[in-house]
């Protein structure tokens, strides 16, 4: 994996002990870049071990598709096609991929399915390499997203990265429909030891933003997360209540940032890229945080939410540790999964 730069520098096996002063600045170099590369080691082998069964599903079923082919026809496009929407890429997805690898395989004359493989992956990753604004601050983050897909784990989490990144955080427990969801928001917080904003269950969310405004305002944080109600059954209430909280953090935290994030289970397939489409209905995502990869065969779901809805996944979790919500990187996600 020579993209990850994983290769460590070697040692010199002997030192000249008449030159101590020489052996100071080459041992600094190393040790800095030992600790870099374990760190990228640690985070592709979460992320390879949080998409293995994915990996088993779409790399080992192409690597039998590959040894069985002995040329490049319309039967193994078809297989081809089988695998991706088997991997929950969806059919109009899946379709897309492979007329733009046909027609890659044409230009360029490939006869050798293992130079297919190549090419689909090449395809991966240009549609996953979304575009993203870059952060910007102070900034509020909404997090949105149907019960049950670990929207307040992952508002937690994303509270540690940051205070870690050396930023100033700020909770609001806007979700004040759901019983105990600011009890377990206020244990993320003092994990993370950042302030939590909340009042009595069943209170006015947009209250707690207001309130949650202020903390923010007063101490000079760089983010204020909000977690909110995770209802989608009622679109209207849903979307009266974002743009009512819209429209206070624009008249009272003028010149904030404020982005939404969109929280999906990868276990739920299509179901998820459905979610994804109805949210965008109803509120301005900016981004996709896709969380249980770990649990799930079909991770191809990341590319259909990104080839259809054009939205790009921010963060992904392979697992239930802190390190296991990682930013998202096309090139890594791809080659884990092959």
């Amino acid at each position: 994996m020579a993209f990850f730069g994983f290769g460590k520098k070697k040692e010199q096996a002997a030192q000249e002990s008449a030159k101590p002063v020489e052996t100071v600045a080459p041992a600094d170099e190393p040790a800095q870049d030992t600790q870099e590369d374990e760190k990228k080691k640690g985070l592709f082998s979460r992320l390879w071990q949080g998409l293995s069964k994915t990996r088993t599903n779409v790399a080992g079923r192409m690597d039998e598709l590959i040894e069985a082919t002995e040329e490049i026809d319309d039967d193994f496009f078809e297989d081809l096609i089988d695998i991706l929407i088997m991997s929950d890429m969806g059919v109009r997805t899946s379709d897309r991929i492979i007329e733009e690898l046909k027609k890659r395989i044409d230009e360029q004359k490939i006869t050798d399915a293992r130079k297919a493989r190549e090419i689909l992956k090449d395809i991966l990753k240009e549609i996953m390499n979304q575009p993203r604004k870059p952060l910007k601050w102070p900034m509020v983050m909404m997090v949105v997203g149907v019960n049950g897909v670990g929207k307040t784990t992952t508002i937690g989490k994303l509270a540690l990265r940051f205070k870690d990144a050396r930023h100033s955080v700020v909770l609001a427990a806007a979700d004040t429909f759901r019983a105990a969801a600011a009890d377990q928001l206020e244990i993320w917080a003092d994990r993370a030891q950042v302030p939590l904003v909340r009042h009595a269950e069943g209170a006015d969310p947009a209250a707690v933003v207001f309130d949650g405004i202020k903390k923010a305002q007063s101490t000079e944080a760089d983010l204020l997360i909000v977690d909110t109600a995770g209802r989608l059954h009622n679109k209207k209430n849903l979307m009266e209540e974002l743009r009512k909280i819209s429209r206070i953090i624009a008249r009272e935290y003028e010149g904030a940032e404020v982005r939404t994030l969109l929280v999906i289970d990868a276990t739920t397939g299509q179901n998820g890229l459905a979610q994804a489409r109805e949210f965008s209905e109803v509120a301005d995502v900016s981004g996709i945080v896709l969380t249980k990869l770990d649990g799930t065969a079909k991770g191809g779901i990341a590319v259909a939410i990104m080839e259809e809805l054009k939205l790009p996944v921010l963060y992904i979790g392979v697992g239930e540790g802190i390190e296991d919500l990682q930013a998202f990187d096309a090139d890594a996600f791809v080659e884990a999964i092959f």
